[in-house]
Formats: C-alpha cells, structure tokens, sequence
C-alpha cells in the first residue's frame, strides 16, 4: 500500500463553497483537539479524551467524519474490538464467511491480501483521505455486503449504523492478554514521536488500569457492546476470543447465521467449515509470505496534522496464546488489573479466567 501524502487536497474539485465548508470543519476539528484532556500513552503517543474514550489526534477527524457522513446499508457487516482482541482474525473470518460462493479457498484473496486490506476500518483507513464532507466517503462502489470494522465503543458509532439493520460483530479477549499483546505491539508502530518521554511497562500499565489506552476505558468499549447484544441480539453478535479459539467451527457456523448467510448441509457436510477455519487460522495467516513481508499503513498524514504510522505486516501476527500474560505480569500487576476487571465488570455477565 503506497504512501499517500494527504497534508492537502486538490482545491479544483471542489467549488468556493466547498472548500469554505471544509475549512469551517478543519478549524471546528483543531479547536476541538485543543480542548480536549490528553495523556501520553503506549508506543509515545498523546491520547486525547474523546467522547468520553481515548485516542490518538490522527483519529479524532476521522472519527468525525464517520459520525457525520456514514450511510450504512442494511446488509453491512460491522467487525468491532478493542484493538489487539482479535481484530485482524475475525475480519478474516467475516470476510471468508460471507464472501464464500465468491472466491475458491484455493484462490482466495485471504492468500494474497492482509485481512486488514480486505475489510477497511472506518476511523484509520476509510475517512483518512476524506476526513470531511468530500465525495465517495460511503463507499458505494464497494462488492456488497460491504465489511467494515472500527475500535470506536458503540455510543460513538455513526448514527446510521445503529439505526439500520447492518450487523456488528464484536470480540472482546481477556483483558490480561490484550494488554501484553496491545503493549508489544505499540511499540512496534512505526516512526513515533521521539519528543515524548518512553513509558515503561509499568508506567502504562498504570494509565491501562486508568482506562487510559487506544479507545479505552476497556471495560466501557467491551460493555457497550455487551449490553447492546443483550438488548438487540440480532443486530449486536458479542463474541470472546477465547471461546472462539476453543471452539472456532461451531462460532463460524453462529456467525453465518448471525449474518444471514446460513451454512447449507451440503456446505457442511463438504467440510467448509472447518476449511474456512484452516484458512483464517493464526498459524496459517502468520506463514502467508503476505503477511511475512512489507508494511501496512494504518494512519496517514492528515488535515489537522500528524505523523504517519506504520506496521510491518509480521507485527500483526505475535503469538494468538491464550493466558501468555503470565510471562510479562508480576504479581503487583495481576492484583491491581484483577480489582479493576473485579468492579468495572462487576455486575454482567462476562468473566475471564485468571491463570496462577
């Protein structure tokens, strides 16, 4: 994926009105981001308090103008998380689910393509280079059911979205584990601000137990959704990551039904299933020489001013283990992140295991 530089836009295309319109939201958006609480977070970069969540400056317009722009179609797929829950995973899956009588497992385009190429997140990928009221910020040409994904917590989602009937699919992790994976790969985004100080592990693992983290507080982004699946179940799918690793055949044939693209007998019975599951794994993901290679944008320059922020397509894939956290946390950090989850998640119906 190119390199674009989105600093500026070709004022021809837009008429005197146009461009005074996207003026008026560009100074609306800086305005806002000077108001706004900000900490330094993970990976050196300042997190600003956003509609009651955190995240960088580079998302904020974004994040704007999916809000006030989205048109959500009915059969839209929405793929949800906290970032490192699961996210590259489940897009795959989605992606392999719903566009099965499209592409041979053979040819796939999973083989050749990042799960994060193929469904494009809302906040870092499709309103980066139209943040604001610029054409084709809906994505009309895209191959219907359109996928998409977003970290944003559901109180945020673009009003479209939650009034439609397009679906969402939202998989929550151990908050354990999410955090050693989030933390690792933080560090490996690519160029951070070198003016702000480097945090230990300690120092932001502290501001995560704050809710102080990438769309955080976590447990108000996992709750959210949560809630939402309980009041609408067929419009809110609420997944965890360790029940889908446990048991990934019967959570995909729930997620076909889910998205009203039931697995036939004879689909079944030929072992699609369990081929679209092979296809998605983490080991085979991991071993694509697409996935071994390059590096993946996933924010760019933009109008109110940022760096660019890159990954190496390898990052993506660490080690999918469930309860790896015990080689990163002390015992002062199991304690501390054990009364959080103990009373932001008390109350519902939801537990992580906590191992020895």
């Amino acid at each position: 994926m190119a390199s674009k530089d989105l600093t500026h836009f070709k004022e021809e295309q837009y008429s005197q009105d146009e461009q005074e319109a996207i003026s008026e939201e560009e100074n609306k958006c800086k305005q806002l981001i000077l108001s706004l609480p900000k900490e330094i977070g993970s990976g050196n970069e300042c997190l600003y308090f956003y509609q009651s969540f955190w995240i960088p400056k580079s998302i904020i317009p974004t994040t704007i103008s999916f809000q006030n722009h989205f048109q959500a179609k009915d059969s839209d797929v929405v793929v949800a998380s906290m970032p490192k829950s699961g996210t590259t995973w489940l897009k795959a899956l989605a992606f392999a689910i719903v566009n099965r009588q499209k592409f041979s497992l053979e040819n796939h385009p999973l083989l050749t393509l990042n799960s994060h190429e193929l469904v494009p997140h809302f906040e870092v990928n499709v309103y980066v280079d139209t943040m604001f009221q610029l054409p084709n910020t809906n994505r009309s040409n895209m191959i219907e059911p359109r996928i998409f994904a977003t970290h944003v917590p559901y109180p945020s989602l673009a009003k479209s979205v939650k009034d439609s009937n397009c679906r969402i699919i939202y998989i929550c992790r151990n908050p354990f584990d999410t955090y050693v994976s989030y933390w690792n790969f933080m560090k490996k985004l690519i160029p951070n601000d070198q003016d702000l100080p480097t945090l230990t592990i300690e120092e932001d693992f502290e501001k995560y137990c704050k809710g102080i983290c990438y769309y955080g507080p976590f447990w108000d982004n996992i709750l959210g959704y949560l809630k939402e699946s309980i009041a609408r179940p067929n419009k809110v799918l609420f997944l965890k990551y360790e029940e889908l690793k446990e048991n990934a055949n019967f959570h995909v044939k729930r997620i076909g039904e889910f998205l009203g693209c039931p697995f036939t007998q004879e689909e079944e019975s030929n072992g699609m299933i369990e081929n679209i599951v092979k296809l998605c794994s983490f080991e085979k993901m991991k071993e694509l020489e697409t996935n071994k290679f390059g590096t993946f944008y996933f924010l760019e320059k933009n109008k109110c001013g940022t760096i660019e922020q890159r990954v190496e397509k390898k990052h993506l894939f660490r080690k999918a283990e469930i309860g790896d956290w015990v080689n990163s946390f002390s015992p002062s950090m199991v304690e501390k992140l054990s009364k959080v989850m103990e009373e932001k998640l008390s109350g519902v119906d939801l537990s992580f295991k906590v191992y020895p």
